[in-house]
């Protein structure tokens, strides 16, 4: 169907229009012009399109015939509007692109190769016209609309003047912009369009772009393969230019999101065009010479990458890893830049088209000259002009060709096939549109002869509709296409390599395959050349990596790229680089002293194997030993007049339970169990109540008998032997009762202390009930404090043995030692809170023992002429009188 008639352009409104519309109009766009017809109307009008018609590069009539757009050229001829009278006729300009020539030629060589097969279309002949869109809008849209109304100045057609496209699908365009562009005139005629180098991820919206099919895998695919490879080699701190165009744009949003994602941090994302003012492309140069990123991503154009590239080579400027774009990493023409020498990226996989070669080669001097197309190839590649024909190359001597040039032996772009990948896309398309007409117009029969039928009016619908279930193979490779229009993912990883010849090549040396899963889809299988000509990964981070035992602290005001590396906080740890959290070791656990791992944490208790609990061990036994053997010394003299006068039951009783308390500090060393911890309390809370009863006990004799020597005084019968140790089992009866209450009720239990330290644990044993530790201590100190007092009253009593005094001494010890424990036990750390305890014990068992027995040893073993009733009675008399 051609397009709907509209109105001729008025030139006083054309002023009102923008200019690109204007041009994009008067350049030739199929604009009808309204019919001449009568009132009541004509079955058929003849139309006329407006402007120039501009015939195709290459062409070839057919059956059903193909449109080829290719960016062949670079530039558009820029034309002045006088708005008075027609404009000329778009043109392109610029230098001829050898490589999109060859893309021209090779959907030339396609249709060929389909004409003369047996298989495809058998009996039907695919036309093509191929059309140069100079890589600019209005150049694409005016080729657009000559393939949907073909070339003819006036046709006859219906009463609205529409018809039939002359194509029956477009392949092309190489560009983003350029494509979209396109779409936008021939999608609501159902045209479909298969490009074989639109690579922008906005194409894949079918809502917009419903007739849009590609070959090439889209850059949302690339985009996320870029940030994975990135990853890989752990770069961190990048930086990104792309081409002010829907294919940069679209391209480099798509990559900075899946960056993010990545954890990549982007130091700076600048854009521009060929087009764009040279200060621009200035200012990109300077910002990638002064960054501190030495990676740089280029989302570009291959003419767009020329530009910059020749600016930063300019000046001197430090090496910087470029990763590149299947646009302009594969591209044969960059290989120049050796400043690039180390680049890597992703392009379209290498492919082999038996007899290509041979086809773009084959240009025989007629054919050459009846194309200016291939006349300024020709002319611009040997660098002289045809005989025939007038030159169209720019810049070429005036050297005529004498027809010793051999194609042959030209080094270009249009004739290198050993890198053959967005050819074979284009080589792809053709046959993905001659698969969707031949379901189409074809049969297979019985005899599996295939029959075609090239009369059938095939509309673009129906091949639009076929194209989406294509699938087929073609010399090894897969060609479909999913919802989207997309193909399958897979690129393979090219790198610059400078050989030892100085030549720059294309080395593969990985593939990445977007349907595998995502840890296996990168495989790199060669060694990597880098920048400089090293073999080792370069490094660009913004900060340098944090090792295990640090954290990451992001810098104020800058990516979370750059940080700080802070050590672990106490307690915690990191086990790996670049750790963004510490981890807090469990409560049993503690950092070593890296901080990268959790330790368990050092037990500690009053061990019998250390040298404090040695020293205490060796005192508790050896006061142990001094009461057994004073106990001896009294018994062997257990008839004498001192060890008589001093009540030797209690004095017996007494230096038991003097080597009882002694030999209780044992129960605090030693690791706490819980049968431990109950006996080490009431052990020492009993038999220190034993001990100080017998002292209690001994004061009150002491008393007694200074109040029996009195006349009529019969008191010593109210407390004799039997009342004395009724007293000692009393006072001792009531602590058991308070011990037994207490292991009861809230007994003593062993516990991990793991608040004292930090970094270790304490074995000790919490006391249960506070209320039964403190009723056990209370009771003894009691006792004491009533002893103490008594003994102070007896102190001057006429006696040549009165032990009041030491009484007195001893309880006055006994009760500074307990006063001062109570501060220091609590004010103890740990183990050393136990160590408090047993010396406590120990002093004040000590202090008894020294104050009431070594006297009256010294007295049996070194004096024993004062050991006797006649002394005893001496010294009595003596005190009375005075």
């Amino acid at each position: 169907m051609r397009l709907s008639p509209a109105p001729a352009l008025d030139p006083s409104l054309a002023g009102s229009l923008g200019l690109l519309h204007l041009a994009v109009v008067a350049g030739g766009l199929a604009l009808l012009s309204s019919a001449s017809a009568s009132a009541s109307g004509l079955e058929s009008v003849r139309c006329k399109l407006q402007g120039t018609p501009r015939p195709p590069a290459f062409s070839q009539d057919g059956d059903f015939v193909i449109g080829g757009v290719f960016s062949i050229h670079s530039y558009m001829h820029t034309v002045d509007y006088s708005f008075t009278s027609l404009p000329e006729p778009l043109q392109c300009t610029g230098s001829l692109n050898s490589r999109e020539l060859r893309f021209s030629r090779a959907m030339v060589f396609a249709v060929d190769e389909i004409n003369n097969s047996s298989d495809l279309l058998p009996g039907v002949t695919l036309g093509y016209q191929v059309h140069d869109s100079c890589n600019t809008v209005p150049m694409a849209m005016n080729v657009a609309f000559h393939l949907a109304n073909g070339l003819d100045p006036m046709f006859d057609t219906g009463e609205q003047c529409s018809g039939s496209p002359t194509v029956t699908a477009i392949v092309g365009e190489s560009a983003s912009s350029p494509t979209i562009s396109m779409l936008r005139i021939i999608g609501p005629f159902g045209i479909p369009q298969v490009s074989h180098f639109s690579t922008c991820a906005c194409l894949s919206d079918k809502k917009q772009y419903p007739t849009f099919f590609r070959t090439i895998p889209s850059d949302q695919f690339q985009a996320a393969a870029l940030a994975h490879l990135i990853r890989h080699f752990g770069w961190t701190w990048i930086g990104a230019v792309r081409s002010d165009s829907d294919y940069g744009n679209y391209g480099m949003a798509a990559f900075l999101q899946a960056a993010q994602e990545e954890g990549i941090c982007v130091e700076y994302s600048e854009a521009f065009s060929r087009t764009s003012p040279l200060s621009r492309v200035q200012r990109v140069a300077d910002v990638i010479r002064s960054s501190t990123a030495r990676v740089v991503v280029a989302f570009v154009s291959y003419r767009d990458m020329k530009i910059l590239l020749r600016e930063i080579d300019r000046l001197p400027s430090p090496r910087r890893q470029w990763i590149g774009t299947e646009s302009w990493v594969t591209d044969p023409d960059m290989l120049r830049f050796g400043l690039c020498a180390g680049a890597i990226g992703f392009g379209i996989q290498r492919s082999v088209i038996p007899g290509l070669r041979n086809f773009l080669l084959d240009l025989s001097p007629q054919k050459v000259s009846n194309s200016p197309l291939l006349t300024e190839f020709w002319e611009g590649a040997f660098g002289c002009r045809l005989g025939t024909g007038t030159s169209t190359g720019v810049g070429v001597e005036e050297k005529v060709c004498d027809g010793s040039e051999d194609i042959q032996q030209l080094q270009a772009p249009y004739t290198d096939t050993s890198q053959l990948r967005v050819t074979n896309m284009v080589y792809k398309a053709v046959y993905a549109i001659a698969h969707a007409i031949h379901s189409i117009v074809c049969e297979e029969r019985e005899n599996s002869t295939v029959n075609c039928d090239k009369n059938l009016n095939v509309k673009p619908t129906q091949v639009l509709e076929r194209l989406r279930r294509v699938n087929f193979s073609r010399n090894g490779y897969q060609v479909s296409f999913d919802a989207n229009g997309d193909p399958v993912a897979t690129y393979e990883l090219v790198n610059w390599q400078r050989q030892e010849s100085g030549k720059m090549e294309f080395v593969t040396v990985g593939r990445y395959d977007g349907s595998l899963p995502p840890d296996q889809r990168l495989d790199i299988r060669r060694e990597i050349t880098w920048v400089k000509n090293s073999t080792q990964v370069p490094v660009s981070v913004c900060s340098e990596s944090c090792p295990p035992g640090t954290r990451k602290a992001v810098q104020t005001g800058k990516p979370v790229c750059c940080y700080d590396c802070i050590q672990c906080a106490e307690g915690q740890i990191s086990n790996k680089s670049d750790s963004s959290d510490c981890l807090i070791c469990p409560d049993e656990y503690w950092p070593n002293a890296e901080r990268d791992l959790c330790i368990l944490k050092p037990v500690e208790f009053l061990s019998f194997h250390e040298v404090l609990g040695i020293i205490l061990t060796a005192f508790s036994v050896g006061g142990a030993l001094l009461a057994i053997a004073t106990a001896a010394v009294f018994y062997r003299h257990r008839h004498s007049a001192i060890v008589r006068a001093n009540n030797s039951e209690l004095s017996f009783l007494l230096l038991f339970s003097l080597a009882l308390c002694f030999l209780c500090s044992l129960t605090f060393i030693g690791r706490p169990s819980e049968w431990s911890c109950m006996l080490r309390h009431t052990a020492f809370g009993i038999t220190f109540v034993l001990c100080i009863s017998c002292v209690l006990g001994k004061t009150i004799v002491v008393l007694m008998a200074f109040r029996a020597t009195l006349p009529a005084s019969n008191v010593m019968k109210w407390f004799g032997p039997p009342q004395q140790r009724l007293t000692v089992v009393s006072f001792t009866f009531v602590q058991a009762m308070i011990c037994t209450l207490w292991l009861v009720l809230s007994p003593p239990f062993p516990v991990k202390n793991i608040t004292t330290y930090k970094e270790k644990i304490i074995l000790e044993c919490d006391v249960g009930s506070a209320i039964g530790f403190w009723a056990v201590l209370g009771y003894i100190g009691l006792l004491a404090l009533l002893c103490f007092v008594l003994a102070f009253l007896a102190r001057k009593l006429p006696d040549n043995f009165n032990e009041a005094k030491f009484i007195t001494f001893s309880m006055l010890i006994f009760c500074a030692v307990w006063i001062t424990f109570i501060p220091a036990y609590v004010s103890s750390p740990g183990k050393f809170t136990v160590a408090v305890e047993i010396f406590a014990i120990i002093t004040s068992s000590f202090g008894l023992f020294f104050l009431l027995f070594v006297p009256k040893c010294f007295i049996i073993l070194f004096r024993p002429e004062k050991n006797t009733k006649k002394h005893l009675m001496e010294k009595t008399s003596n005190d009375i009188r005075h």
